[in-house]
């Protein structure tokens, strides 16, 4: 009985040597798995403002544009749609950082306004639009292509930029339609 109350009891070194390696297995692959999910979740920006991009562009296309100011009495001027914004691109260099834009000092400000595009809170990525027809138009037919919206990020600082572009055209019917799908290059740098 004597035996058993002397016993000591503890880990032996080796012991702890193995947890301690467990532990740094462990870490050396979920702190990359981590790193990336956090970028991952960063790009889900991209992706709900390329769609308010389009749904702005959408929007724009079918309203009734009028190309002059006030009629005179007893005068009549028609009003166009399936109008176009020129391209505009955001001032500024993406980095890892959130920044607030101030969407009315921005250089292209009015075709960013046409789209109803201004995101408030603070964004990761900078918002291009680049529209086929070069410049503002009117009376686009169907079956064109019209609009490439780019959003250019860089989530790690690194200097390699994501980039995230969704196209948009005209159908058939001459509304304006999306690609199915956004097409990414390097979305995780």
């Amino acid at each position: 009985m004597n035996k058993l109350l002397s016993k000591k009891e503890g880990f032996t070194l080796i012991e702890l040597m193995i947890v301690v390696a467990i532990i740094g297995i462990l870490a050396a692959i979920a702190i990359p798995a981590f790193i990336n999910y956090v970028k991952r979740s960063k790009t889900s920006e991209a992706g709900a403002n390329l769609k308010s991009l389009f749904q702005g562009a959408a929007a724009y296309y079918e309203q009734e544009n009028w190309s002059q100011g006030l009629v005179t009495a007893g005068g009549t001027v028609a009003s166009s749609t399936h109008c176009t914004v020129s391209s505009a691109a955001q001032s500024g260099n993406p980095t890892d950082q959130k920044r607030v834009v101030d969407w009315s000092a921005e250089t292209n400000a009015a075709e960013f306004a046409a789209l109803n595009f201004g995101p408030a809170d603070p964004i990761y990525f900078d918002y291009n639009v680049v529209a086929t027809p070069a410049a503002t138009a009117c009376g686009i037919g169907p079956n064109s292509a019209i609009y490439t919206f780019q959003a250019i990020g860089d989530l790690d600082n690194d200097g390699t930029l994501s980039n995230f572009n969704l196209e948009a055209g005209s159908n058939p019917d001459n509304t304006l339609y999306r690609a199915p799908g956004i097409e990414q290059v390097n979305p995780l740098e």
